[in-house]
């Protein structure tokens, strides 16, 4: 008997395997098929960005390099040299840590598109432009979906809660029983046959499944129904963004062309009005201010197009403990508010500090090296399953493990997924989905006629 026949014949003996185990089964095989592709890309594009700032050094070195000189022009120069050489106006300008590297201005254009200028800032020459944001700028996009429109956005949410239940479902499985199960290491050791890659499988689960989780807990702020919601949550009761200081202006919500960036999540699109401005604002004037704080370098001061709000300079940092936002008067110099991360509400300090984590920066190269190797967990995971399906499939057949009869198989299954179906609406709608597909597979197999 073939390997594939032998794993036919052990499916289809209900005495071999509980009925509860192979239910969890079909759906650990259902959740893979759906939501690997996504899962691996998001495991690529994530596993890069914890690289962002070598390969954006490395690719972009000949421009972000400058002679490092004592002084430097007035930052007004900077602004006018980047709109000159590109025909649009400056948004926000990225004032650099170190003397030997170049301001980094996002340039909005009239046809609507972005490009990145760089400029010397000691004096004020146009180095070059590129499209915005780089190739950091795409793989981020591709890492949040939205690189294939603004609907494959809502398709996070989806694909982090089913990654949940490909954890707890894998975690049933391994789970040690009176059956040989619940293996530690690799035992077999040839990897033409399939005892090899199941233990490959299994161990990478048990020792990365927790990394694997969190990554996909700590990336809903990026999903469009739960990360949206529960911000606002956060926000409306008093959790999230700090008041505006005494005597100061209410934060308001901002349109596209005015959300400020590099303020982080609990801040997004928070602009501040400065109803009292008169004359031109400017940003030496905004950068004289940031500097007299003490708000250190490198930061992002963004340039709204309406002469009546604030300015905002916003510190890049590693940890989260570190943020800083200025909202500046660029008429005249005045601070607004000088927002910090001690000011925000015990939730969005929680979101907060998820997201630094997530993105490797928050507890330097150990973090990094943690979240790497999640994303390679999930490469070797994927790689291993499609092995392993290709070992045991069945000619003419999709190759799911067979479901047992009876809904009481069924409880184990629920009691992994609904609390998610319940937390995530829209992991739980693609539930639905999954469950009314089943059901048409199984009617299709039961009406295919058999071989005799």
């Amino acid at each position: 008997m073939t390997t594939t026949e032998q794993t036919g014949a052990a499916l289809a003996a209900p005495g071999l395997l509980s009925g509860a185990y192979r239910t969890v089964w079909r759906w650990h095989f259902y959740a893979g098929l759906l939501v690997l592709p996504f899962l691996m890309l998001l495991a690529l594009t994530g596993g890069l960005y914890l690289f962002k700032g070598e390969i954006d050094g490395l690719a972009y070195r000949g421009l972000s390099q400058v002679e490092a000189r004592p002084a430097t022009v007035s930052p007004d120069r900077w602004v006018a040299a980047a709109e000159a050489g590109t025909g649009g106006k400056v948004a926000s300008v990225l004032v650099p840590a170190r003397p030997d590297q170049a301001a980094r201005l996002t340039v909005n254009l009239p046809d609507g598109g972005k490009r990145t200028a760089f400029v010397d800032p000691h004096d004020a020459r146009l180095i070059g432009v590129t499209p915005f944001g780089g190739v950091m700028e795409t793989v981020k996009r591709l890492h949040s979906l939205i690189l294939l429109g603004s609907w494959a956005n809502a398709v996070i949410e989806i694909v982090a809660g089913w990654a949940i239940i490909l954890v707890a479902t894998g975690i049933f499985m391994w789970w040690p029983r009176k059956r040989g199960v619940g293996v530690a290491t690799i035992k077999a050791t040839d990897t033409a046959r399939r005892p090899f890659w199941r233990d490959l499988h299994a161990v990478t689960g048990l020792y990365a499944g927790a990394i694997i989780v969190f990554l996909a807990v700590t990336g809903m702020p990026w999903s469009a129904v739960w990360g949206d919601q529960v911000m606002g949550y956060l926000k409306d009761n008093g959790l999230g963004r700090p008041r505006p200081p005494a005597a100061s202006p209410a934060f308001q919500h901002a349109g596209h062309m005015n959300a400020p960036v590099g303020v982080g999540w609990t801040m997004e699109g928070m602009v501040m009005p400065t109803p009292d401005a008169v004359g031109p604002a400017r940003l030496s004037t905004a950068l004289a201010t940031a500097e007299a704080q003490g708000l250190a370098r490198p930061y992002t001061v963004s340039i709204p197009t309406d002469p009546a709000l604030a300015w905002t300079a916003a510190r890049v940092v590693q940890r989260v403990e570190d943020n800083r936002i200025l909202y500046i008067d660029a008429t005249t110099g005045a601070v607004r508010a000088d927002v910090r991360y001690d000011q925000f509400g015990i939730g969005a300090k929680a979101y907060e500090w998820g997201i630094g984590v997530h993105q490797g920066t928050q507890y330097g190269w150990v973090n990094r090296t943690l979240m790497l190797a999640g994303c390679i967990a999930i490469w070797i995971l994927g790689i291993s399953a499609l092995v392993m399906w290709w070992k045991r499939r069945p000619n003419g057949r999709l190759g799911a493990p067979l479901a047992p009869p009876g809904p009481r198989a069924k409880v184990a299954v629920l009691a992994i997924v609904l609390p998610l179906a319940i937390l995530y609406p829209l992991t739980g709608l693609s539930l639905i989905v999954a469950v009314g597909l089943d059901r048409i597979v199984s009617m299709l197999n039961r009406t295919r006629p058999q071989a005799a």
